[in-house]
């Protein structure tokens, strides 16, 4: 057998597979994780939709979709781009620029806009658009103004034909339309059910919008062809220089079509990129303590080599071949699940809407590479870290060194760590002093400080524990508490790579989780107490334009409230790191004061009744967040990225379970896709006569769909918290399986001096149960710390924690440490004994 370091490592591995067991399962499921995040950032990186709609059209002018907000100047100048709440349309004089572009046969404004057909709804177009669709008639003619065209569906739903008239409401009223003919979506036409075709001239008015329009499409003269279509673009690029407007191709053009791709794209990177960063240093964390633990097991065999003359290098190699054997492998095992995870994270992304369902997921080599490259380095890493004590102690007293467990860490370790422990108490007091995402993004800082700070002052963290806890344990004074408190104490390195992982796992469950029913709770109870109207309407195509003024005039109602519900984007931050922040906004129908008679939105200072052109109330947190109050005014953009300054006249304090800006509704005309109000809030009345306006609720009803709806997004932070959470217990259990394991020649003396079997199991049984509740209390302070400031700069109040959520936290920790004790232990015992 050849003794050089490569041998020596091969040997290692071959003949005591044990002790590697742990390395390989903590390296594989770092793998796991790290893959998984990283197919889901490059998806988002790439993801693309091919052309639908625009599929004929070569070209096809649109506005950007991103608001975008400039911060700093010159080399300090920066730019945050963030998707419009609703769609920025252009200016249709543009298509007569387009179609004077040698080449071009037609550019063609496009709308899409919603129609409603009584108590159903219909998507509205302009006919012109069947030039690139294929839509064609299959009776009658094209629609003139005062006209319109349906398909077979629309024309079932109205009970009408060519030559029949049907009355139709839309952003400009409800008008009588003569059914001029009825058509057949052509290939272009998505599945949006129900159509209607009106004339070119009239659509952008009865979209909401008069001259403006989604997108242009440019159609190409004697069909298309790559280079063709390239010339085209570039023709109409030249053409179009200066307005603004994006000249897309190829792929781009399905973003035009498909809104979401950007909402899609930020949520992909936002969960492969900021999650993905927090869960590959969580992998590092519990991968460095199980390769470090491993080597620390194999102690005495790395001193007896150096008593017969192993040099340091070949020690240190010798490490470093163990890590080359095991990572590559370990991380290759890991992608492969690694794979699965993400393939179930992009469904369920996709089945809740956050994701089109044009959109695929992209598996390449690069995150698998990256994942198992991670594994290397972190192995390496850890490996050297670890093995550089044996390799540097004398041969002489390499044996003695070996025996006895070191006293203290290395001084640079030390002061690391206890840098790490200042940082986070200075993130925890500044972020108790912030508001809004100043907040949450200090209290990020806090709870990655605080777990660097656990894991590189493990040793001291859990000798403090093993004093704590063991002066309980010694309280007892039978022999089993008595010795699991001895052994503790002794083997504080051992003891804390056991319990770093469930800290790990209990901060960041707690923190993703807790955040979430705080959050919740605050809102649900602002929308209990918020909403003091009798009766609430809503209809799923939206409610008819005339429905505020017809619940008005139903006997015994004193009041009713139109609101539009939507979105806008609010700069906030201070100084050069500002960011633009998206904000519940709701349009009212009716005045500042009616308003107040519905719904209830805690004014803090100013009065609703000041609501109107040019002038808006805020909630209190986005105006702490904004940096403005009462008589200032709020740079905003509106949901189609338009820019406004309104007034701030009113400050409240509801605005997390209602909504953050409460503006006139006639202030959004020509901003949103949609006109039609979502909710109407009615005092007095009866439910009956409100009940052909819509579905008719009482308060409460509302208040639980509205808390329904939240619900419906938990899944994002409790997928998180379980995967973040599962993986830092399954490192816990692995972490405790390897100590007991290597533990078997302790069990076995244990038994030759006279401990029985049953004393033996209660010692372990009381040092599982110490790791846990060490784990579980400096995880929950640390949460606390995070959990603390963070809500209170968000919603200001203190977070909800639900005694049951977090019992079962403790019952997890405290049930998976004395499982992965009692198994492996009762398994060593039985083997030493037979």
């Amino acid at each position: 057998m050849r003794f050089g370091p490569n041998g020596l490592a091969r040997a290692a591995v071959r003949f005591k597979p044990a002790s590697f067991a742990g390395t390989f399962v903590a390296l594989m499921m770092a793998a796991l994780i790290v893959s998984a995040c990283g197919i889901l950032l490059e998806t988002g990186v790439r993801a693309s939709v091919p052309p639908q709609r625009y599929a004929g059209a070569p070209v096809v002018v649109a506005a950007d979709q991103y608001a975008r907000l400039v911060t700093g100047s010159g080399d300090s100048r920066s730019e945050s781009a963030v998707p419009l709440p609703d769609r920025a349309r252009v200016d249709t004089a543009l298509a007569g620029r387009a179609e004077r572009v040698p080449g071009v046969a037609a550019a063609v404004p496009d709308l899409t806009f919603p129609v409603r057909l009584g108590e159903g709804a219909l998507t509205g177009h302009g006919w012109g658009s069947h030039l690139f669709t294929g839509t064609s008639l299959t009776s009658g003619t094209a629609p003139r103004a005062g006209e319109v065209v349906l398909d077979a569906a629309a024309a079932r739903a109205a009970k009408a034909g060519p030559g029949d008239t049907v009355t139709l409401e839309t952003a400009a009223g409800r008008a009588d339309f003569r059914v001029s003919g009825l058509a057949a979506p052509g290939p272009g036409e998505t599945a949006e059910g129900p159509t209607a075709w009106f004339s070119d001239a009239r659509s952008p008015a009865l979209a909401g919008h008069p001259g403006r329009a989604d997108a242009i499409a440019v159609l190409a003269q004697d069909g298309g062809s790559a280079e063709r279509d390239t010339g085209l673009a570039a023709g109409v690029r030249k053409a179009l220089a200066g307005t603004g407007a994006e000249i897309r191709t190829g792929d781009g053009r399905g973003a035009v079509e498909n809104s979401g791709l950007a909402y899609a794209e930020e949520t992909l990177t936002g969960l492969g990129g900021s999650f993905g960063g927090i869960a590959a240093l969580v992998a590092v964390f519990t991968m460095s303590g199980t390769v470090a633990l491993s080597v620390a097991q194999r102690a005495r065999e790395f001193a007896l080599l150096r008593a017969i003359g192993a040099t340091p290098r070949q020690i240190r190699r010798a490490v470093a071949c163990e890590a080359l054997l095991v990572a590559p492998l370990a991380g290759l095992i890991g992608c492969l699940p690694g794979i699965g995870l993400a393939h179930w994270w992009f469904g369920q992304l996709k089945e809740r809407g956050a994701v089109p369902d044009a959109v695929e997921l992209r598996v390449s080599w690069i995150p698998l590479v990256v994942a198992v490259s991670a594994g290397l380095v972190t192995a390496l890493a850890a490996g050297w870290a670890a093995g550089r004590r044996p390799a540097r102690i004398k041969p002489g007293r390499a044996l003695a060194e070996a025996s006895v467990e070191r006293s203290r860490p290395g001084v640079i370790r030390t002061l690391i760590g206890l840098g790490a422990l200042v940082g986070g108490a200075f993130f925890t007091v500044f972020a108790a002093r912030s508001a809004g995402d100043d907040a949450a993004n200090a209290a990020l800082g806090v709870v990655m400080l605080f777990m660097l700070a656990v894991a590189l002052l493990g040793p001291l963290v859990a000798r403090l524990c093993a004093a704590l806890l063991g002066l309980a344990l010694d309280a007892r004074g039978d022999a089993p508490a008595t010795l699991a408190a001895a052994n503790s104490r002794t083997n504080a390195r051992r003891l804390a790579s056991a319990i770093t992982p469930i800290v790990l796992a209990t901060a960041f469950a707690s923190t993703l989780t807790f955040m979430h029913t705080s959050e919740s709770r605050v809102a649900a109870g602002q929308v209990r107490a918020g909403t003091t109207a009798d009766h609430v309407v809503t209809h799923p195509a939206g409610l008819s334009a005339d429905a505020v003024g017809r619940a008005a005039r139903t006997p015994g109602v004193q009041a009713a409230v139109g609101l539009l519900d939507t979105q806008v984007l609010v700069p906030v931050g201070s100084g050069g790191d500002r960011w633009l922040q998206g904000a519940a906004a709701q349009g009212v129908t009716g005045s500042g004061a009616l308003l107040g008679r519905v719904q209830d939105l805690d004014v803090r200072d100013g009065g609703l009744d000041r609501i109107g052109a040019g002038r808006i109330a805020v909630d209190r947190m986005l105006a702490r967040s904004a940096g403005v109050e009462v008589g200032d005014r709020l740079p905003m953009y509106l949901p189609d990225g338009t820019r406004t300054s309104p007034e701030v006249v009113a400050v409240y304090g509801r605005g997390i379970g209602l909504a953050a800006v409460t503006m006139d509704r006639a202030a959004l005309d020509g901003h949103v896709t949609s006109g039609f109000a979502t909710t109407l809030l009615v005092r007095g009345g009866d439910a009956k006569a409100l009940a052909p306006l819509g579905t008719v609720t009482d308060a409460s009803g509302y208040a639980v769909g509205t808390t329904a709806d939240r619900e419906l997004n938990a899944w994002a932070n409790y997928t998180m918290a379980a995967v973040l959470g599962g993986f830092a217990a399954l490192a816990a259990v692995n972490t405790l399986v390897m100590t007991v394991l290597d533990r078997r020649r302790e069990l076995g003396m244990l038994r030759l001096v006279g401990a029985t079997r049953r004393q033996v199991m209660a010692m372990l049984r009381w040092e599982g149960l110490l790791v846990a509740v060490a784990g579980l209390a400096l995880g929950t302070a640390i949460a606390a710390a995070t959990l603390f400031p963070m809500v209170r700069g968000l919603t200001g109040e203190s977070p909800y924690v639900p005694p049951l959520v977090y019992g079962s936290f403790a019952a997890a920790a405290v049930g998976l440490s004395l499982l992965a004790v009692l198994l492996p232990a009762r398994g060593a015992l039985r083997a030493r004994e037979g």
